[in-house]
């Protein structure tokens, strides 16, 4: 028996969506409060949708992953033509309508695949990313926290200068928003935070380093906001280095633009690559992976597939949609009137356009950048908008109450509640490794 034949019987047209993210979840809500009149099914390999813009808060110890995460059956709970699947995908057979599951497969009239994206090591994945975890789960993020805390508890009990430098030196790869928004809470989590409960760290050994290849940090900003945050990194002790691209990385630390530095934790935040949603649907992509699309987003020569967010790439005013949430809501929502306004025949709809909404970015807990059209400020205000709009845009009032609270608590006492370190096996085991500076003199 297949997922199909347990999941959606009955005559009416089945939609399927695969990926609980932005996209897909709008999607589904869309479909749950228009269009009774049809089955849809949400598959995520995870049970929870995830506010990946406060990931890094997660990963510095501000908030715990419940605070930003809902479960999907929990969202569309309401929604009595709504199944939710826990699965993986694994392939997309287009001529049968079929989807295929790590259990079982499901068939499907209309099908949008909103799946999103995942770091890219520019061929570097298999040497690299052991190594720098990214920031796309709650999995990266508690692995991050984890190795931050950590690095704090093993200086404070080294007694190698060399050692506890590379300990205390936290590199972060990738000079966009994520790594800008990281670096600032990291240079807080250790300044403001830490310092003041642990007994044997000098403050002047740690060294919070951003990496970017490119010659300015936040590219996608205007110049102007740009050296603003440069500024206001550098004032909360960040070391930003740029045109920098990265050349090597070991277990030991990094070489970029000719410079070795030991570091025991780097944390790669420097690019995406779509999903293997291209290579499912046997489509044409760009270079980052992402299924190019017509202007009602579905798929060449397949109408009955929509393809959105961050696997998807859509040219407008000649410049491709950016990979944000705010797209592959908007994509989302549009979707499912498309797929509406065809079971109903009613007039066709208009080919998808972006509402452009702004940018913005934080730095630290009191400062942030904002560009909306023509309107460009930042500061303190700035991060007041930030907060606003990040409340908002949290699925759940329970999950709202809670970060404003958490938020609160932080801005007042700079504490960080959420620093559990799990999975401590070092402790058990005797510690010999030295600084490795030596080996890479001359790099």
């Amino acid at each position: 028996m297949t997922v199909q034949d347990k999941t959606s019987p009955g005559t009416h047209p089945h939609v399927v969506i695969i990926g609980g993210g932005f996209g897909g979840l709008q999607a589904a809500l869309a479909l749950g409060k228009k269009e009774p009149a049809l089955q849809l099914t949400v598959i995520d390999r995870t049970n929870h949708h995830l506010f990946q813009p406060l990931l890094y808060q997660v990963a510095t110890a501000a908030l715990s992953p419940a605070d930003i995460s809902t479960p999907i059956r929990h969202v569309l709970r309401k929604q009595k033509n709504t199944v939710v699947i826990m699965s993986e995908v694994t392939g997309i057979n287009m001529d049968e309508k079929r989807v295929y599951l790590r259990h079982g497969n499901i068939s499907y009239d209309y099908l949008i695949v909103a799946t999103g994206a995942h770091e890219n090591y520019f061929g570097h994945t298999e040497s690299w990313k052991p190594l720098a975890p990214g920031l796309k789960s709650i999995e990266d993020a508690q692995e991050i926290r984890r190795k931050l805390l950590l690095a704090f508890e093993k200086a404070e009990i080294e007694t190698n200068p060399e050692r506890i430098q590379q300990l205390l030196t936290f590199v972060v790869i990738g000079g966009g928003p994520t790594g800008v928004e990281l670096a600032g809470a990291i240079a807080e989590l250790a300044f403001k935070t830490l310092i003041p409960e642990f007994r044997h760290i000098d403050p002047s050994r740690i060294h919070i380093l951003l990496i970017e290849a490119l010659p300015n940090i936040l590219n996608a900003f205007p110049a102007e906001l740009s050296s603003k945050a440069k500024h206001e990194l550098q004032r909360l002790g960040v070391d930003i280095r740029v045109n920098s691209p990265l050349e090597e990385m070991t277990t030991d630390g990094v070489i970029a633009r000719g410079e070795w530095i030991p570091s025991d934790t780097v944390i790669w935040t420097a690019g995406v690559l779509a999903s293997s949603a291209g290579k499912w649907l046997n489509a044409e992509t760009d270079r980052a992976g992402r299924v190019k699309v017509l202007p009602d987003l579905s798929l060449p020569e397949h109408p009955e597939i929509f393809v959105l967010g961050d696997t998807a790439t859509l040219m407008q005013d000649g410049k491709p949609l950016p990979g944000i949430a705010p797209v592959a809501m908007q994509q989302g929502r549009y979707v499912a009137s498309v797929i509406g306004q065809r079971l109903t025949n009613s007039q066709p709809i208009a080919p998808f356009r972006y509402h452009d909404k702004g940018y913005m970015a934080t730095v630290g807990r009191a400062f942030a950048i904002v560009n909306v059209g023509k309107i460009r400020f930042a500061g303190f205000l700035a991060w007041i908008l930030w907060l606003a709009v990040h409340i908002v845009y949290l699925i759940g009032y329970e999950n709202r109450v809670i970060v404003m609270l958490q938020w609160g608590w932080s801005y007042l006492r700079f504490q960080r509640r959420a620093r559990i370190i799990t999975r401590s096996a070092w402790l058990s085991i005797p510690h010999q490794k030295k600084a490795s500076q030596s080996k890479h003199n001359g790099a």
